[in-house]
């Protein structure tokens, strides 16, 4: 299984750039993200930058990781997952769209 990671750029020339996680440096591939500006957020899978962040979904993720970390440690989750606590269930608009229709499945 492969984890996503939210790391910062701190450097990138061309289709390479080095990101921190917080923790330590890393060189990160950014074929898929193009050149980016020190400071953003991505997303990374196994060395490559898959996608840009927003800041607040960087530490929405950040948190999770670090919560699941806790737990597989034998510690609690604490408020990991205090953003999606705070909230009900949400269903994909389209298929809420078909709820508010009042379309069901057998």
């Amino acid at each position: 299984m492969c984890l996503g990671t939210p790391m910062q750029i701190l450097f990138s020339e061309g289709v390479a750039g080095t990101a921190t996680d917080g923790t330590e440096k890393r060189l990160i591939d950014l074929s898929l993200t193009g050149p980016l500006a020190p400071g953003t957020w991505v997303l990374t899978f196994l060395g490559a930058a898959r996608e840009v962040l927003s800041e607040d979904e960087a530490i929405k993720i950040k948190n999770a990781l670090g919560g699941l970390q806790a737990l597989m440690e034998g510690r609690g989750l604490g408020d990991a997952f205090a953003d999606l606590e705070a909230r009900d269930p949400q269903l994909p608009p389209h298929l809420q769209a078909a709820l508010d229709k009042g379309e069901t499945t057998a």
